[in-house]
């Protein structure tokens, strides 16, 4: 395995692989990997010839008090991990060489990006939309792997591939859990013993939605009500959202008559977690 930090190594190795007929694969992630990443190269590695992974701290989708500079970094454990799972490459450039002086082109959506995570940080999604863009004219993969826990951002990038004719299979790949039933987030070393405990609120309330909608509950207010009780009664959890939308616009529903994702944010502390079910 190989690790490079610009894009024209990047680019000789992938030339190369085509010129060989490799399919290839690429895993975007901003580093301190852990299972659910794993599980992502893990497919990327079924499903194609060769895999990059890119490891990239993206300033572009932090707001101005976002966690940009403690955002964890361990970039000789990510390399062994990788390795471990069978990437070819890792891609790991400074911020300078993806945004050099003078840079001015964003890719920006409307819609999709108005609710959940886009409502509460209102630059994210550009930022997310840009890298990711680059990124895929950088490696030029087969298929690109993302995560369901970040379930905007999944229904965000398919958009944006469809809307922009990129040729390439957007795959996403279920959430992965601790024992307990927290969904694993780099974010989660942030959380002291007592947080970690209490971060459990959001699997429990996840959970409460789906058995709620199982058993035939197609009320969203009904099922938002329970959800917010829930979270509410851990003295440690403020609510950012709680939602119910269309699957593929990311808008609110009133009624369960279609696909949905409920979707939660929640602060933990200091620490803002995410989780999701999809239903219908």
């Amino acid at each position: 395995m190989k690790i490079v930090s610009t894009v024209a190594e990047v680019r000789e190795y992938v030339k190369t692989w085509k010129k060989q007929n490799k399919s290839v694969g690429l895993v975007p992630t901003m580093g301190y990997l852990h299972e659910g990443h794993g599980s992502l190269i893990t497919k990327a590695r079924e499903q194609n010839d060769k895999v990059v992974v890119s490891i990239f701290v993206n300033p572009m989708q932090f707001g101005p008090k976002e966690d940009l500079e403690s955002y964890p970094r361990d970039l000789d454990k990510d390399a062994a991990f990788c390795e471990e799972l069978g990437a070819d490459l890792i891609f790991h450039p400074e911020p300078e060489e993806m945004y050099h002086k003078g840079f001015s082109s964003f890719v920006d959506m409307t819609v999709l990006t108005e609710e959940l995570c886009g409502l509460s940080r209102p630059v994210h999604f550009r930022g997310v939309c840009t890298v990711v863009s680059k990124l895929f004219n950088i490696v030029t993969p087969d298929r690109a792997y993302f995560g369901e826990k970040d379930a905007q951002q999944l229904a965000v990038i398919r958009h944006m591939a469809d809307d922009l004719n990129m040729d390439i299979e957007i795959v996403g790949c279920p959430i992965i859990r601790e024992e307990d039933g927290l969904a694993k987030s780099s974010r989660n070393t942030y959380l002291s013993k007592e947080e970690r405990q209490a971060a459990l609120i959001l699997s429990k309330a996840v959970r409460l939605a789906k058995e709620m909608m199982e058993n035939g509950e197609k009320d969203c207010l009904k099922i938002i009500s329970a959800m917010k009780e829930l979270i509410e009664a851990e003295p440690l959890a403020r609510i950012d959202y709680v939602k119910i939308v269309d699957q593929l616009t990311m808008q609110q529903v009133e009624i369960i008559d279609r696909p949905v994702l409920c979707a939660i944010a929640v602060y933990i502390g200091k620490t803002r977690l995410i989780d999701n079910v999809y239903a219908g």
